[in-house]
């Protein structure tokens, strides 16, 4: 498959690109900076130097142009403003879901966070982001031309991976290791049966392929 991410410099970008290429398939990460490109040729993908918040509909196209599958990855990041929720998280995951449309990718995977929601009250920098968030998957699960799966991961830590999760529509709060993310988009890109399906995701006690083939209805 030929896959592109969107926020390819990201901390689970990176690791869902390592797991990607090491499998075979023909990963791109989409980047706003030029000096990040070295980091996504390490982890084995094609680095597209493109800005999401300055990019026009046809210019995002133009790069998805014959992929399998999308992944929308990208984010603000910890310490950006309210602003920046809104044009990355919301308008930019908008704008890569339109592309992905006009450029015939069906398959779009959404990472998204647990407690997202349109209507999210509050006025904190968080409230904001959980909003943007919302209104982003609100968008997106909207498309029908996409096949779409949006995954809502728990608390994310840096320790290593455990293999194990619980991936279900509901699974009440929780933390997840950013390599079991990874891991599970991995099994999410190539599994259109999930699509139409909003997941959430913490650390649990059942292997991630299996998590997904259950989710899937296998």
């Amino acid at each position: 498959m030929r896959i592109v991410i969107a926020g390819g410099h990201g901390q689970i970008a990176l690791r869902l690109e390592r797991l990607l290429s090491a499998r075979g398939d023909e990963v791109a990460g989409i980047i706003r900076r030029s000096e990040q490109s070295d980091d996504l040729r390490e982890a084995g993908a094609e680095p597209v130097v493109l800005d999401l918040e300055s990019a026009s509909v046809d210019e995002v196209a133009e790069r998805l142009r014959g992929a399998d599958a999308a992944v929308f990855a990208a984010g603000a990041g910890p310490g950006s403003g309210a602003a920046r929720k809104n044009t990355v998280d919301k308008a930019a995951a908008v704008l890569f879901a339109d592309a992905a449309v006009r450029a015939g990718v069906s398959r779009f995977v959404v990472v998204s966070s647990m407690g997202a929601d349109p209507a999210h009250r509050g006025d904190e920098i968080f409230d904001v982001y959980l909003r943007a968030k919302g209104e982003a998957d609100a968008y997106v699960s909207g498309l029908d031309a996409l096949d779409w799966t949006i995954l809502r991961p728990g608390a994310l830590t840096n320790d290593p991976g455990t293999g194990l999760v619980r991936l279900e529509a509901h699974t009440g709060r929780g933390q997840v290791t950013r390599d079991d993310v990874a891991a599970v988009l991995a099994e999410l890109v190539d599994t259109s049966a999930t699509a139409g399906l909003t997941l959430e995701l913490i650390g649990g006690s059942t292997p991630v392929s299996v998590a997904v083939k259950s989710v899937a209805g296998n």
